[in-house]
């Protein structure tokens, strides 16, 4: 009965898996959507934040890489406001630009948050990498939260944790 029961539970298991679940989960995005153009009569104000991210950090006394992958989240805090994104570059250890994410400016709307996802075989940007965002608000009061959460696993071994941006004056 136990081995029946056992081969049942297990054939459930292997025929629920739908491997349309499995693949990548990040959110598409159509940044043509979100140009955004700034008007003459529109008083914004601008600011600029860094953001460091680690597209791999060192271990064991050899300094073996250990590579991840990053989650770059883009949050707007305002409840009412959308927020402005002009840019949002990436650069290596030796501060050297990876890539452009944006083409145009876009708008975040209010409470949205945007990402970019860096694969852990990317290891273009090293254990110094950085994300510079030029970003404007209409209201004093709002800025932006930029995070990072960078995870991986080899075998048994899970290694997580995160960091957040600040604005560059």
């Amino acid at each position: 009965m136990m081995r029946k029961l056992s081969i049942l539970l297990l054939l459930s298991v292997l025929t629920s898996c739908n491997p349309e679940l499995m693949e990548n989960v990040a959110r598409k995005i159509s940044w043509e959507s979100r140009q955004f153009q700034e008007s003459e009569n529109q008083e914004l104000i601008h600011g600029q934040s860094y953001l460091p991210v680690y597209s791999h950090i060192y271990y064991v006394q050899d300094n073996s890489p250990f590579y991840l992958t990053a989650t770059i989240s883009i949050r707007n805090t305002s409840t009412e406001d959308p927020f402005y994104l002009f840019s949002a570059d990436y650069y290596n250890t030796d501060g050297e630009i990876v890539k452009k994410y944006l083409a145009n400016p876009i708008y975040v709307n209010p409470l949205e948050t945007i990402e970019f996802v860096i694969s852990e075989s990317d290891t273009h940007g090293g254990s110094g990498a950085n994300f510079i965002f030029d970003w404007a608000v209409e209201n004093p009061g709002q800025v932006p939260l930029f995070e990072a959460v960078m995870i991986s696993t080899r075998g048994q071994q899970g290694l997580s944790f995160s960091t957040r941006g600040v604005q560059n004056f």
